[in-house]
């Protein structure tokens, strides 16, 4: 069914200005291409290192019609990080929609987990969309949407995962607070859980190939997540067909979760 004959009430994102952190690869990447069915007046496409893969996602939103742009900044890095939200102040005046999707993996036992690497992880995850979400709710100046992504490592164990996990573990929990903290401004907060997508990130695992087929079996799905599988229910939550959801995790696994 076409956006168009599913009725406006979808279309709350139309004209509006989106902000996606880690929007030049993975479930970001897919999560802007997806989000220009929905036809916002902007996408600013958040990166850090790849120019050339940031640009041509921005060359792939104009040829669907939309305005983007690209915004190299470090999330870690804070005066970075609200340089790209002043830019966006100055030149639309306001931010509609920020979907924090930029992530750094660092797969080790935790008792190998250094304090250095424990800060860099947690300041590139959890509190990245932590000040994401305080300098977005500064623009937007009708309500707007916060989302996250998180995955099951953050509700349970996987090998050398407790790291990254432990950083999703708390983005789910800050999206539960901010929600209720936002709420009056009718800033609606919520994350996705993705269980194990197929992203760059995921592919730095010692053994990925073994894994990614161990998980396949287990998936009532018979499949791992593909970065599209997550942007379809990012995109649902830009919708205002999620207008009375807020401050929950909805997990997107193929059923994953469900074996015990």
């Amino acid at each position: 069914m076409s956006i168009a004959k599913h009725g406006c009430s979808a279309m709350w994102l139309e004209g509006r200005v989106a902000l996606i952190t880690g929007g030049s690869r993975g479930i970001g990447r897919a999560t802007a291409l997806r989000l220009a069915a929905l036809r916002p007046a902007h996408i600013a496409v958040g990166y850090v290192l790849d120019h050339r893969a940031a640009q041509e996602t921005v060359a792939q939103l104009h040829h669907l019609g939309i305005s983007a742009s690209a915004h190299c900044a470090d999330v870690s890095d804070e005066a970075a990080f609200r340089e790209v939200f002043a830019k966006l102040q100055s030149q639309h005046g306001r931010l509609d929609l920020l979907i924090s999707a930029a992530a750094r993996a660092s797969f080790s036992p935790l008792m190998e987990v250094t304090p250095r690497s424990w800060q860099r992880v947690m300041d590139l995850n959890a509190r990245a969309f932590l000040l994401g979400a305080q300098c977005a709710a500064s623009l937007m100046i009708d309500g707007g949407r916060i989302l996250g992504v998180s995955s099951l490592g953050g509700r349970g164990y996987l090998p050398q995962y407790g790291l990254l996990g432990a950083a999703k573990a708390a983005i789910e929990s800050l999206t539960r607070y901010l929600a209720v903290e936002l709420a009056e401004r009718n800033i609606r907060v919520n994350s996705v859980c993705g269980g194990f997508v197929d992203t760059d990130s995921t592919r730095m695992l010692p053994d990925f190939d073994e894994v990614a087929s161990a998980v396949a079996v287990r998936t009532p799905a018979r499949r791992v997540g593909t970065p599209e599988d997550i942007a379809a229910v990012l995109a649902l939550l830009c919708s205002s067909d999620s207008d009375w959801i807020t401050g929950q995790t909805i997990v997107a696994d193929g059923g994953l979760s469900l074996r015990q």
